[in-house]
């Protein structure tokens, strides 16, 4: 058994840091609600660079009003996964946001960089909270100017192991 690695590993902290830079725990309750978000929208940070020093992710959470939107945008080349908490996510995606696909309790929602898209809360009555996770600590929102469809495409979830959509 060979103990060379192909990649070098950065130099563990000596057992004194543990304390200090190790694993954090940030309270449901002492989110920081100080962070950019849109109308009808809010969002709080739970892990991120200036929290816990996190260097390569941000995490918190988003609650949507009911029958509250996103404009069009994108994230850049950040890649986001959104986890329902409670309530009914609606997807709209591509050139035209032709594309749609909802979301519930216990479902996750990935979004590839540079994918336009649009978060909308599929009730005009419940509160949609969800928890979101991107893959850089930096707030990358580039807003754009999209004339949508009127009724986009249903998209069923569809991978190597669920070839006939699954739910």
């Amino acid at each position: 058994m060979s103990t060379n690695h192909p990649h070098p590993h950065p130099p563990v902290p000596t057992p004194t840091d543990w304390k200090h830079d190790g694993v954090r725990v940030v309270p449901g309750d002492q989110l920081d609600g100080n962070v950019p978000s849109t109308p009808g929208m809010d969002r709080k940070a739970a892990i991120n660079f200036a929290r816990v020093g996190a260097q390569k992710l941000w995490a918190g959470t988003v609650t949507i009003h009911a029958d509250a939107k996103t404009g069009a945008h994108h994230h850049g080349p950040l890649e986001s996964v959104i986890y329902v908490i409670k309530g009914r996510a609606r997807m709209r995606w591509g050139e035209k946001l032709e594309f749609t696909a909802e979301a519930g309790p216990g479902d996750f929602i990935y979004v590839p960089p540079y994918v336009p898209h649009q978060e909308i809360n599929a009730s005009a009555h419940e509160t949609l909270e969800c928890v979101l996770c991107r893959s850089d600590g930096q707030a990358v929102a580039v807003n754009l100017d999209i004339e949508p469809v009127e009724k986009p495409e249903n998209v069923l979830w569809v991978d190597p192991t669920h070839p006939h959509g699954g739910v």
